[in-house]
């Protein structure tokens, strides 16, 4: 099997074209079975194999209703430097009400994420939890410090998933393509279009809400651009109103609409696991499991391989398990199971090739070289035998 299946001859080819191979020249009991398993078990084939896994089954997370409670933080970028010597930008999501922010920024030091954190808050509260990948800039000491002095609790994504954060992760591919259309040919000028495509996203409802991110926040609809041409068609309506019946009504319509978007959201919710799920298997794996791990490559973060075999230590979520990678910088780390696959281990078995070894043999002169006249090594002559005669090296009478 190992002929006909590991060695550069045979290419390490599928199950079905090694029996095929194999099967045209031998013949056994269970020949079927024995060779499917060779060639599930080979540790090359399970390592460059392009076969994705199945995926898990979708878990949703939990709706939040109270704006600003729950929100998600990235960083989009390098991008190209602008005029004003910007090159990333860091984003914001309110999990409630699907509201960004985005802040343009010179370097992604902790100190810089730390001030546009400061400037949020001052606007719209402090959160109880903030949504971040596993970057350095959101795992330093002194953003450490802010969450412990603010009670916010941190939540890191597992790594390489970043559909645990897919909020931030929608927005920031929306952002850069509004940026692509309005920026100019050097993209020096990305910076300044911030501002007016925000308030663009902030004003059209969202699919999964069915409510703009800016009237779910604030209970009424944003004047805008057509806004104001309509106003300038029609004449205004002049409408005088007591300020505490305004913030009763305004009180009232921000509880109807908070409802229907929960309403909403239950339902893209639900929508959205029936897809996701129609290819979905669920699988699980036990402590002390050896398996292969999904990670980009050191050549390019876009390439990914499988790495391993690697041995499960414990399950940590419904989906997210802890392995540990000794030859890696990280000893101990959690993963999704969906960059998991279970490694098929093949028992060690000799291999004996049936070939008889020959001893070298010293090759006889004589039977290149012509024999010299005269000479013969004939040695004693046995009694009785018969003599050589004239002309066969023998001597004379």
């Amino acid at each position: 099997m190992t002929l006909s299946h590991s060695i550069p001859w045979s290419g390490h080819l599928g199950k079905y074209k090694t029996l095929a191979r194999v099967g045209s020249r031998f013949s056994w009991p269970n020949i079927y079975t024995d060779i499917t398993d060779f060639v599930r078990t080979c540790p090359e084939c399970q390592l460059t194999s392009g076969k994705a896994v199945p995926r898990a089954p979708l878990h949703p997370l939990p709706i939040i209703d109270k704006p600003f409670t729950v929100i998600g933080m990235d960083i989009v970028g390098p991008l190209d430097r602008s005029k004003r010597g910007n090159r990333y930008i860091l984003v914001m999501c309110d999990y409630a009400t699907r509201y960004p922010e985005a802040f343009p920024l010179k370097n992604i030091k902790a100190r810089q994420v730390a001030n546009c954190l400061v400037q949020l808050f001052t606007r719209v509260g402090v959160p109880r939890e903030i949504v971040t990948d596993q970057g350095t800039n959101f795992m330093s000491v002194l953003l450490k410090q802010v969450y412990s002095l603010l009670g916010v609790k941190a939540i890191k994504t597992t790594p390489y998933h970043p559909q645990t954060d897919g909020l931030v992760e929608r927005f920031n591919r929306t952002l850069k393509t509004m940026l692509r259309r309005f920026v100019s040919q050097t993209g020096s000028d990305w910076d300044e279009w911030l501002p007016y495509l925000l308030f663009a996203y902030r004003e059209v409802p969202q699919a999964s809400t069915g409510i703009s991110p800016f009237e779910l926040l604030y209970g009424r609809q944003v004047r805008g651009p057509l806004d104001l041409l309509k106003d300038m068609w029609e004449e205004p309506k002049s409408v005088q109103q007591n300020v505490a019946t305004y913030v009763l009504q305004m009180r009232q319509r921000l509880e109807e609409m908070s409802e229907l978007a929960h309403q909403n959201m239950e339902l893209a919710q639900k929508r959205q696991k029936t897809w996701y799920d129609l290819n979905a298997r669920g699988r699980t794996f036990k402590p002390g499991q050896k398996v292969l791990l999904l990670l980009p490559t050191e050549e390019s973060k876009l390439l990914a391989k499988w790495h391993g075999p690697y041995e499960v230590i414990k399950k940590v979520g419904d989906v997210t398990y802890e392995v540990s990678m000794p030859d890696r910088g990280k000893k101990k780390q959690t993963f999704h199971i969906n960059l998991l696959k279970e490694y098929h281990h093949r028992d060690q078995v000799g291999t004996q090739l049936f070939v008889r070894a020959v001893a070298e043999e010293e090759e006889a002169d004589e039977q290149f070289f012509p024999v010299e006249p005269n000479t013969c090594d004939c040695g004693p002559v046995t009694p009785g035998a018969p003599s050589a005669g004239p002309g066969e090296g023998a001597a004379g009478p």
